[in-house]
């Protein structure tokens, strides 16, 4: 009887919150990020599809990879397969959920299947009173309730590197790569004023007593260079794991608090989702690229996906290319990068040299033939 109750109890809320441009590493070693962990579970080993914002959001929102889902560039937005890859966003929609999304671009996330879609000027707002004041909103559709999916996209680090960073330097500037100090300490003070916007919303969502009724995850979309590999300045150039490799905390109070080390994917959070709040994949679309994580989260074995990653290096040019040029597949251990714009490959073993300094590239090494497969079955899956 008890497990009969449980499964008809209604659907939770679903707040994702992504922080643009978060790294790992000061995630870490953040007092307020980690008093996350206390609260659900941490994943500090996620892996985006793509460094930058549009196709790493609408990888993660339809649980497909855009090589598959249309979006693969930043110019594919609006080439997303909406009538084959079926959005978190809908199936919370057709379930009776009031749908919110506060986004600096209508690029970020499809709109489909949001009852409320807001567009800020990244330039002209203070985010944390903005978005406290959303949460205000939706304790009252809690109290009325009206259950809801709100989506809050934070993007004043990524406002801070632009007015900074990206206006001032390209790539190959050597004043900006030969002052690392600088760029960590610029850096680290964007990343100080988001530590506040999370503590902010955090502490709302507990004072209207939201995490009971809501599934609550935090994640970035990617990552940001602070000068680590000359021909990056800031994201979307390389596949190195500053940028490509994330963070997220998923956060529902029926499940235990864990650390879970494993690498996951962005593309593994709608399944996950779904199986969280027992709603049915839709048939009548395509397969996903991600897996449900819930068996991992209930500790039981779950085998570790290959992550894939693209991204459209711009090499001398002002803008990224239409098509991805830059590859890699990522194990926990193991990573290879193909860079097709020069056919060059490179190789990293993740545990012995995190900072991906030595190729092990034409060494012999097996597993860089079992990598290549991966890449182009990934490649060439279904499209």
């Amino acid at each position: 009887m008890l497990s009969f109750i449980i499964t008809n109890m209604k659907k939770k809320n679903l707040i994702i919150i992504c922080i643009d441009g978060g790294r790992l590493d000061r995630v870490l070693k953040s007092e307020i990020f980690n008093d996350l962990s206390t609260k659900g579970i941490f994943f500090p080993q996620t892996i985006t599809y793509a460094p930058y914002t549009n196709s790493a959001i609408h990888a993660l929102i339809s649980g497909a990879y855009g090589n598959r889902n249309g979006c693969y560039s930043y110019w594919h937005s609006i080439k997303f397969k909406k009538n084959e890859f079926k959005t978190l966003t809908e199936y919370l929609h057709e379930n009776g959920f009031f749908t919110f999304a506060d986004v600096p671009s209508d690029l970020v996330i499809p709109d489909s299947g949001f009852d409320q879609f807001q567009v800020y000027d990244e330039s002209q707002v203070d985010l944390k009173n903005r978005h406290e004041k959303i949460i205000d909103e939706m304790k009252m559709k809690n109290d009325d309730g009206k259950r809801f999916f709100l989506y809050l996209h934070y993007e004043s680090i990524h406002t801070g590197i632009l007015n900074s960073v990206l206006k001032k330097y390209n790539n190959f500037s050597k004043e900006y790569f030969d002052n690392k100090k600088l760029n960590e300490s610029r850096y680290d003070d964007l990343f100080f004023i988001a530590e506040q916007y999370v503590a902010g919303l955090m502490q709302k969502i507990f004072e209207h007593d939201l995490l009971k009724d809501s599934i609550v995850l935090i994640t970035a979309d990617h990552g940001m260079s602070t000068g680590e590999k000359f021909g990056e300045r800031a994201y979307g150039a390389f596949c190195y794991d500053y940028t490509i490799r994330t963070f997220s905390y998923y956060i529902n109070s029926d499940l235990e608090k864990k650390i879970i080390n494993q690498q996951i994917r962005h593309v593994d959070f709608l399944p996950t989702i779904l199986e969280d709040m027992e709603i049915s994949l839709d048939k009548n679309f395509r397969e996903l690229d991600g897996v449900s994580l819930i068996p991992l989260i209930n500790g039981k074995i779950l085998e570790e996906k290959i992550a894939y990653t693209e991204t459209g290096n711009p090499l001398v040019s002002n803008e990224p290319p239409k098509k991805p040029n830059t590859k890699s597949v990522r194990t926990s251990k193991w990573k290879l990068i193909y860079n097709e714009y020069n056919n060059t490959k490179e190789l990293y073993n993740l545990e012995k040299d995190p900072d991906e300094n030595e190729n092990l590239i034409g060494t012999g090494l097996e597993i860089e033939s079992k990598l290549w497969k991966e890449l182009e079955k990934i490649q060439d899956k279904d499209n």
